[in-house]
């Protein structure tokens, strides 16, 4: 996952005083999950020059440095093991519109995975981006989320229902070195396109997040949400709002995936530092946990639970005229 730089250049004056010294400001993001075997790091860097700074951020050249870095990632244990990973260059093209340029745009990857005892040994990671040109350094340093356990849904259950009448929990334990949960329930189905292409596709149901009060793991956190709220969500966003929906035959529910979305404690920070304020005087401040530069080097990590879908559930869906229909053997 890579995250955007425009909030740190939206934050700077657009007219740039042309008498003032050149300084090279770099602005790294990045972060580390046990879910990937290929770890990307943004590295940008500001820049001065005669005129517009949004106009030079449109150029590749004015903030990319290519191949004029080196990229390391180092993996340490409590045990005193070490690995070390260098980033190669690697151009992504489905970057979004923005204040950089697009949707073309170099960043740096490393493919490893992290080891499965990651809860025993507690790594950490070393970013070190080394200037070849100047010699400048710049580091950064996270842990991992850890694992954790779900309490409800029972990890043992076999099917699951949304006809209460009443609110339901969420419960889970609270991961090490995780402090925000975005929690949602992805519902699988399949799509039988006239008559014979069946394709698995899902929609996402989406609850506030939570934080725990602290990184210490084993905090009881949970959510309620009410059961009968599955079918406005399935009737809004299930059907198509165009042609294709005359090509769907029929829908087979399938299951239910409680998501968790675990952000670091950085990470958390930097979302709180971001998030919209009704101060509207306010000067938010620029937070940053990179040395010698700006941006966030930091943890996630997403854990699903998967339950199928029972019948009484299914025959509601099938009610709703959404063209869900009987699965066999369900």
């Amino acid at each position: 996952m890579l995250l955007g730089v425009a909030s740190f250049l939206a934050s700077c004056e657009t007219d740039i005083d042309v008498t003032a010294e050149w300084k090279d400001i770099t602005v790294v993001y990045g972060l580390i999950s046990q879910n990937d075997s290929v770890h990307y790091i943004k590295v940008n860097k500001a820049f001065l020059g005669d005129g517009n700074a949004y106009t030079y951020a449109q150029i590749a050249d004015s903030s990319s440095y290519g191949t004029n870095i080196e990229v390391t990632l180092v993996e340490k244990s409590i045990t005193g093991s070490t690995r070390t990973f260098q980033c190669d260059t690697t151009t992504v093209y489905n970057k979004e519109a923005g204040v950089f340029y697009y949707p073309r745009q170099v960043v740096y990857k490393a493919a490893f995975k992290i080891p499965s005892d990651i809860n025993e040994k507690h790594y950490t990671y070393h970013l070190e981006i080394r200037n070849k040109l100047t010699g400048k350094v710049v580091k950064a340093q996270t842990p991992l989320v850890k694992d954790f356990s779900i309490d409800t849904p029972n990890p043992g259950v076999t099917k699951i229902e949304f006809i209460s009448e009443n609110n339901q929990r969420i419960k889970w334990y609270s991961a090490k070195d995780g402090r925000r949960y975005n929690v949602s329930i992805r519902i699988w189905f399949d799509e039988v396109f006239n008559l014979y292409d069946t394709i698995p596709r899902y929609i996402d149901w989406d609850f506030n997040s939570v934080k725990a009060s602290s990184i210490v793991e084993s905090e009881l956190l949970e959510i309620l949400y009410d059961p009968q709220n599955l079918y406005p969500i399935c009737k809004s966003l299930i059907p198509y709002k165009d042609d294709r929906e005359n090509s769907v035959t029929s829908r087979l529910i399938d299951k239910a995936e409680f998501r968790f979305n675990v952000a670091g404690d950085e990470l958390n920070t930097y979302m709180e530092v971001n998030e919209p304020s009704s101060d509207l005087l306010q000067e938010k401040a620029e937070y940053t946990n990179i040395q010698n530069g700006y941006g966030l080097f930091s943890c996630r990590y997403t854990k699903t639970l998967s339950v199928p879908i029972g019948t009484r559930t299914e025959e509601r869906l099938i009610a709703e005229d959404i063209k869900f229909v009987d699965r066999i053997g369900n």
